[in-house]
């Protein structure tokens, strides 16, 4: 899985609207504060209504964005993302006039620094909170900054200001493309350490030399599968299967020929067992197990007796040798009950395995208890 970097997915848009939505909070208590310093509201009162007023419905739409965000995104997940990019600009835009407006007043020295502190809090606040999205970041910084600026400079009050607001909108820029790079990259290293977990996880499962999966792993979903048998009242079957004669095969042809006999075998099986249900385990050295849902006495054993036979007529050409033998397999079948010990039902299967074996062997054997008795 590539990790695509500026990607924005529903995991980012999730962390933007995490980092972002409760400065609404605070963009609306700023204010109030500021509108309210030396009565500046009372001097300006049409422009304070709307300017308040602008800020109360932006901060109402993306705090009820934000609450029915899920509900929104899956009737349409592009307009979702989109209102929610647009609050945002709106936010910075609506501010930006305000900041202006305050900026150009000749008579309201202390409004001013009141406003102009409050600008560069918020607008670092956000510079940080909307990271995730270097494009976002920038133009939410030069939204707020840059139109106050150039009325400023339009109508020459303080260029000092004015420069000092350059050079602060400027230095928000690096600072979000610096933030923008960390956050991507400790995403990324978030998502190769997922990565490597699953690869882990997966090794873990897994037998090495013949690619099914491990008897712990095995354990794990026998527990599972018996469970959902058992919820749903239908059959769980486990085939427990075991090489006649394998041991000879190591001792005259050497260990590899034996390891390659076991990696064919565990090929023909995975041949046969192929529903996603079926479940396909190395279970010891020259064991394989498996655990079939859903199907009847005869079906398990029709599969059984499918794996004798494919066995039987399978040769192994390792050099110059030919090699062949034959597979015991012992089979029991039960519709599980969730308080019964489903180990029962492994060594149900077992016992069958050994009627097999001491039957003469090259045999599937369905689960007798009366035989199984009179063989121990």
């Amino acid at each position: 899985m590539t990790f695509e970097r500026h990607r924005l997915n529903r995991r980012v848009i999730d962390d933007l609207k995490n980092r972002s939505t409760i400065g609404m909070y605070f963009y609306l208590l700023v204010t109030i504060a500021v509108l309210s310093v030396d009565g500046f509201y009372k001097r300006h009162f049409i422009f304070s209504l709307v300017f308040l007023s602008a800020m109360l419905a932006i901060a109402g739409f993306r705090v009820v964005q934000f609450n029915l965000f899920d509900k929104f995104d899956r009737i349409n997940r592009r307009l979702n993302f989109f209102a929610f990019f647009t609050s945002v600009y709106a936010t910075a835009l609506t501010w930006g006039a305000g900041f202006a407006y305050f900026m150009i007043q000749p008579e309201e020295l202390t409004s001013k620094m009141i406003m102009l502190a409050s600008t560069v809090g918020l607008d670092s606040g956000g510079v940080v909170a909307f990271m995730p999205s270097r494009r976002t970041s920038v133009f939410y910084n030069l939204i707020m900054l840059i139109p106050a600026a150039l009325i400023m400079f339009l109508f020459q009050v303080n260029n000092t200001i004015v420069f000092l607001i350059f050079l602060f909108a400027a230095y928000m820029i690096l600072v979000a493309f610096r933030g923008n790079r960390e956050y991507w990259d400790a995403l990324e290293n978030e998502h190769l350490l997922k990565v490597k977990s699953q690869e882990i996880e997966k090794i873990s499962r897994i037998d090495v030399l013949t690619g099914l999966y491990n008897r712990r792993y095995f354990d794990e979903i026998f527990n599972v599968q018996w469970k959902v048998a058992a919820r749903s009242a239908i059959p769980l079957s486990v085939i427990i299967c075991d090489i006649d004669h394998f041991k000879p095969i190591n001792d005259t042809y050497g260990h590899l020929a034996g390891d390659a006999y076991l990696k064919k075998i565990a090929g023909v099986l995975m041949t046969i067992f192929q529903r996603d249900t079926d479940f396909i385990a190395r279970y010891g050295g020259e064991e394989f197990v498996i655990l079939l849902l859903n199907h009847e006495n005869a079906e398990a054993y029709e599969l059984a007796e499918r794996v004798r036979l494919e066995i039987e007529n399978m040769t192994l050409f390792y050099y110059e040798h030919q090699i062949k033998t034959t597979i015991s397999l012992g089979i029991s079948t039960c519709i599980p009950r969730l308080r019964e010990n489903r180990d029962n039902l492994l060594e149900e299967a077992d016992k069958a395995l050994y009627q097999a074996k001491n039957s003469g062997r090259n045999q599937a054997v369905f689960y007798d208890a009366q035989k199984a008795a009179e063989a121990f």
